[in-house]
């Protein structure tokens, strides 16, 4: 008899997944148009496949009267059952909800540069309308910032978009292009697609970082300080603004005379004291300002934005 620990099955790494599927259709075409035809319909046959099944299994919880509010919620912030709702049309949630859930996961963030943003439309066509509003005073990196915080959160949670329109206040649309495709299969359960010259890469060691600490980690070969106050996360470019060296040893603490939610990241060489949720505004000096960079919380899971070119 089969020793039952050796039939568990590890958890599926769905990047890896999606990245290997594509890599076997591309390889596959080097056998010709027929060839690249029959890998592509195997893997919308076994797409069904699981669809119908993953279906059935939802039929029948309700069935059974056990598919209720927070069961469906629970399903829905789960990114890998999230991912396979939304690739066979079964999640619970539309495109609306979908979308000002997104939005509210990262108002945390947002209000740490004193910004919010205002989901305005989503129109037949999936373009999607915001409106960024606040700045962070001194900090000219914030519009882009705030908008790399904010699309990646929308591409996230709904796929299906096929484009943002993020209006600032001055009135300004940027109208991006396509998000990803409808057609590709793939594409709709990997991580967020670059945006704005800038990647979201998963940092897993920051979920469990404590409140008060502080840590300093390499994201895609840019160096990163984080710190958590209370149950939120802020991530900067590893980088004092005064010294311009980086900040392994920096400390947190409440500003003297401040609320509990205060937050003042200290350099350890130069000892500039830097506001947390201010974007990093300095204490010292008004004209300098740590180098904040989008970072979003989804299921547990973490990703910072780390552009490929960043502005002072």
């Amino acid at each position: 008899m089969a020793n039952p620990e050796q039939t568990d099955h590890p958890p599926i790494d769905i990047q890896a997944a999606g990245d290997r599927i594509e890599a076997l259709l591309t390889a596959s075409a080097s056998g010709g148009a027929v060839a690249r035809e029959r890998a592509e319909e195997l893997v919308r046959i076994v797409a069904d496949l699981y669809g119908s099944g993953i279906e059935r299994i939802l039929d029948i919880l309700h069935e059974m009267g056990r598919l209720d509010d927070d069961v469906l919620a629970a399903l829905a912030g789960d990114n890998t059952v999230s991912s396979l709702l939304l690739v066979h049309g079964l999640h619970p949630y539309d495109i609306t909800t979908r979308v000002e859930k997104a939005l509210e996961s990262v108002r945390p963030y947002l209000g740490s540069h004193g910004g919010d943003v205002e989901l305005l439309d989503i129109s037949d066509e999936g373009v999607v309308r915001l409106r960024l509003l606040g700045s962070c005073d001194g900090c000219p990196s914030s519009s882009v910032t705030l908008t790399l915080a904010v699309e990646g959160a929308v591409e996230a949670a709904a796929p299906e978009v096929t484009s943002i329109e993020v209006e600032t206040k001055d009135d300004s649309a940027a109208a991006k292009g396509s998000l990803i495709s409808i057609d590709s299969l793939m594409s709709r359960i990997t991580e967020p697609e670059p945006v704005h010259g800038a990647a979201w890469e998963t940092v897993a060691e920051l979920a469990e970082l404590a409140s008060g600490s502080v840590a300093n980690v390499e994201v895609a070969g840019t160096p990163v300080v984080a710190c958590r106050v209370g149950t939120d996360l802020f991530a900067f470019r590893d980088q004092c603004p005064e010294c311009m060296k980086g900040m392994t040893g920096a400390t947190i603490a409440r500003r003297l005379g401040g609320s509990a939610n205060d937050a003042v990241l200290t350099c350890p060489r130069c000892h500039g004291h830097y506001d947390v949720r201010k974007a990093g505004a300095s204490l010292d000096d008004e004209k300098l300002h740590l180098q904040p960079l989008p970072l979003l919380t989804t299921g547990g899971v973490v990703s910072v934005a780390v552009p490929t070119s960043v502005t002072a």
